[in-house]
């Protein structure tokens, strides 16, 4: 597969088991919007990519290059459409749900443990003599 930009090997694989083809994409370039002034006003920098079998679109103006826009806009398309496809099982999701599960609160019980835990730790702690010079 041969894209029109260099992409990462990781993301050359992706591609490939998600059977996402450089053919099946449209590309194109549009002006900005937002914050950049004249530079954003009067160059077509930001990449609009559409994958036509699945319908997903993907818009990037992270960069002030074309040319780097347009391999963040590939990366991020073909991470939408493994999303799309693969849904909970996909990398981000996987990453998503172990951030969430982190934050979340512990429940009663498991709270419960860590506490009974502690106290057994410091029981043993306290058993403990002082210690002598000879």
């Amino acid at each position: 597969m041969n894209f029109p930009v260099d992409l990462p090997p990781p993301f050359l694989q992706k591609a490939a088991a998600l059977n996402i083809f450089p053919q099946d994409i449209e590309e194109q370039f549009v002006r900005g919007s937002g914050k950049g002034g004249q530079k954003m006003n009067k160059t077509s920098s930001t990449v609009t990519l559409r994958h036509l079998p699945t319908g997903t679109d993907v818009r990037c103006q992270k960069h002030r290059e074309q040319s780097n826009n347009r391999i963040s806009a590939y990366k991020l398309l073909i991470l939408k459409i493994e999303d799309k496809v693969r849904g909970a099982q996909s990398q981000r999701a996987q990453k998503i749900f172990k951030l969430i599960k982190q934050k979340r609160k512990r429940s009663k019980r498991a709270q419960q443990k860590v506490l009974e835990a502690k106290k057994h730790r410091g029981e043993i702690k306290e058993t403990r003599g002082t210690v002598r010079d000879f």
